[in-house]
């Protein structure tokens, strides 16, 4: 159908999205590579093993969270196979069993659930045998003789390994993309024939196969051969689900001079991402044509000048950042120390729709615990003591009709982590002390240099509210991943420091540029403008060089501070004088409520003042 396939596949094996193209038959004619990545058709990593197929007396390891489910439609019957007989076992069950292929004397081992979660654990036939179906990291492990196989899910997910009933090797695994090879579980214990893998793997050729072949007949793969074949349809951006992946897919009619020849299907896979959260598939895959791209390009160099690097990382930070600001939805955005997030979140502010609304700026670990809340929420006269008479407004209240950026979320405590849950779900709150409900219309940015799926681990942060705020994910990679930004970072913030300091413009030399791409930038670009501006300060010519770069200050720092321990009084009065200085910072002076802040009584609290020479 193309005159020169070889050109057609070179540039649609360089697109970000997965990119199939059939003809009026259905028959497959383009097959990206990222398509075979989305649906596992390349994956051939772990242990290597033949075709076959499983045959009487293998040992069969079965982990399945929905029966019936993209497993091949397996059926509480064929489970009689591993001698499994037992009718209380029904569909959308999940089970985790092993057995034996038509060996009635073998008894098997299951157990099953209506829940989904799942633990066996078991020795068999002299094999060690663990199954874990796991609903919160949303994976299944079948482990064999500690030879561990893992699949991640979204929905439901079938994973079978089988052992060779006379040498006991493994002689299959289930892998992502077994729906497309048509190895769900179902399949093979009928007989079908499982793919090899590893070194001998053979070349999963998709082109020239029906689609039918390839992909479960879902509702997006029926339409997509009824658009094939000329029907008048398409859409953009809709999210589906084939082969069990979560994706996002434009589906697109092709015609040739006035002729329907086929259908293009673009696809995006979020099945790692919750599904549950639907503001994510309008703001993170949305697909645009080529003049659309480059006008983006555009704009996005316009709106997003603080944000500089032209490396794939950064240039990838961009375009969230941009596709954020065309959306209100929240926008969480990670990254270390010193990365420059909370820069972002103003840039993201300037270029939205909010641009001329107040952007409040909100540091949730600067601000101690017990008056986080009243500055959040504000409070009503009276509230406490101490409070002004008149009550104040908290900052989602003064940015109403605006942006509210909450830096360090994860430093947040779990009850003020609950009342924030309410005002995401609600837009509403209630003040401290107060009984009306304030209502607000506030777009909402987050961001935090922990790990929160960590703490959520932990217990020190609550998932449905990081599910609520991780909308939209933005990563700032740190500096020493995208180190070919170093020089276009030094252009820009070397005139502005020398400008600042009021001395004339100076430049770097080439050894003092290799000595930055040398280090390991721990602080990332907060440490770079400080070693910039240092530069400066020791320079008495126009040229930095690598002699007036101080480096390693940050580690220095840190091995200085480990090796030079603090007695335990020391800390307690740093951590006691930081505390006072900061409530008597955020309460603008009033000692009383300061005072009634800390908890503690007039008289301790003078003395504490005289003691630390606070005014």
């Amino acid at each position: 159908m193309f005159k020169n396939n070889s050109f057609i596949k070179r540039f649609t094996d360089m697109m970000s999205e997965g990119f199939i193209f059939i003809d009026t038959t259905g028959k497959i004619q383009i097959y990206n590579n990222k398509a075979k990545e989305i649906f596992g058709i390349n994956d051939h990593e772990g242990i290597d093993h033949r075709t076959g197929t499983i045959q009487k007396g293998d040992i069969v390891i079965i982990g399945d969270n929905c029966l019936g489910k993209d497993d091949g439609n397996l059926t509480p019957k064929a489970l009689k196979q591993l001698g499994i007989h037992d009718h209380h076992i029904e569909i959308g069950d999940a089970i985790a069993a092993v057995g034996v292929i038509d060996i009635p004397d073998v008894e098997p081992m299951y157990r099953y659930s209506k829940s989904g979660a799942l633990v066996l654990e078991k020795r068999f036939l002299e094999n060690d045998i663990n199954v874990v179906i796991d609903t919160i990291k949303k994976t299944i492990k079948i482990e064999v003789n500690h030879q561990e196989f893992l699949l991640s899910y979204n929905n439901a997910i079938g994973h079978m390994v089988v052992l060779d009933g006379e040498t006991r090797e493994v002689k299959f695994y289930q892998t992502k993309g077994y729906t497309a090879r048509g190895e769900g579980i179902q399949d093979l214990l009928s007989g079908k024939h499982y793919r090899a893998k590893g070194k001998y793997a053979d070349i999963f050729d998709v082109i020239g196969k029906n689609i039918f072949e390839i992909h479960s007949h879902s509702a997006t793969i029926e339409e997509f051969y009824e658009v094939a074949q000329g029907k008048d349809l398409s859409y953009k951006e809709k999210f589906t689900e084939i082969n069990g992946r979560s994706t996002i897919c434009t589906l697109e009619p092709i015609n040739h001079k006035s002729k329907r020849v086929g259908a293009v299907l673009k696809v995006e896979d979020i099945s790692e991402i919750k599904k549950v959260i639907r503001e994510r598939d309008e703001a993170l895959f949305h697909l645009e044509r080529i003049e659309e791209r480059l006008k983006e390009r555009e704009d996005i160099s316009i709106l997003f000048p603080e944000v500089i690097g032209e490396g794939e990382e950064i240039s990838h930070v961009r375009h969230l950042a941009y596709k954020a600001s065309r959306s209100n939805s929240t926008v969480l955005i990670l990254g270390e120390s010193g990365t420059g997030k909370s820069m972002l979140a103003k840039g993201i502010h300037h270029a939205s729709k909010y641009r001329d609304k107040p952007f409040i700026y909100v540091n949730s670990s600067s601000i101690p615990e017990n008056l986080l809340e009243s500055e959040l929420f504000g409070y009503e006269g009276g509230a406490f003591t101490g409070a002004r008479r008149e009550g104040k407004i908290g900052m989602f209240e003064m940015a109403d009709g605006g942006t509210i950026f909450l830096d360090e979320i994860g430093e947040l405590s779990i009850s003020l982590q609950a009342k924030l849950l309410q005002v995401l779900q609600s837009k509403s709150f209630y003040r401290v002390g107060g009984n009306k409900r304030i209502s607000v219309d506030v777009r909402i940015i987050a961001a935090t240099n922990k790990n929160l799926e960590e703490e959520m681990v932990k217990g020190s942060f609550r998932e449905d509210l990081y599910y609520r705020i991780n909308v939209f994910p933005i990563w700032i990679p740190p500096l020493r991943n995208r180190k070919q930004d170093i020089y276009s970072l030094v252009e820009n913030i070397l005139p502005k420091i020398c400008s600042r300091i009021g001395c004339h413009q100076k430049h770097m030399s080439g050894e003092s540029i290799q000595k930055l791409l040398d280090y390991s930038w721990p602080g990332n670009i907060r440490e770079l403008e400080n070693i910039l501006e240092r530069a400066v300060n020791l320079t008495e010519t126009n040229t930095i060089l690598s002699k007036h770069l101080v480096l390693g200050t940050i580690k220095q720092h840190q091995v200085d501070r480990d090796t030079d321990i603090k007695s335990l009084k020391e800390i307690i009065w740093e951590a006691e004088k930081k505390g006072i200085e900061e409530a008597l910072k955020l309460s603008n002076g009033n000692k009383n409520t300061a005072m009634e802040a800390l908890g503690i009584g007039k008289t301790s609290f003078y003395e504490k003042l005289k003691k630390y020479s606070i005014n």
